[in-house]
């Protein structure tokens, strides 16, 4: 599931063993949060929204940017992406809302290049 919406270059990067205590890691968040995903109950898109909120209202913005990637391969589209960051500026803060629209130009403008 991880490498399916996310993509196998970067889980493979992600999760190559660093040390024995980066593997446990890596192991723990693919069985964990990956295995969440593959639950079937909600759809990769639903989850990749949900995601996405939750992470810009927690500020954690490179799991945001990790994130868009996701959405973008689960079927999100760029004014869906754009209605999020109105979303998360009404019920996270206008903050966490600018936060993640940077973080959303960026990958845009990475994915131009």
């Amino acid at each position: 599931m991880r490498e399916e919406v996310l993509g196998r270059d970067y889980v493979a990067r992600a999760t190559a063993p660093r040390t024995p205590a980066h593997a446990e890691l890596q192991r723990f968040v693919t069985e964990v949060a990956w295995g969440t995903w593959a639950r079937g109950v909600l759809e990769r898109r639903d989850r990749s929204l949900l995601t996405l909120g939750i992470t810009a209202a927690l500020g954690r913005m490179e799991e945001f940017e990790l994130h868009l990637r996701g959405a973008t391969n689960n079927g999100i589209s760029d004014e869906e992406l754009d209605e999020v960051i109105l979303h998360i500026g009404v019920y996270a803060g206008v903050p966490a809302a600018l936060a993640a629209r940077r973080a959303l130009d960026r990958s845009r403008d990475d994915s131009q290049t």
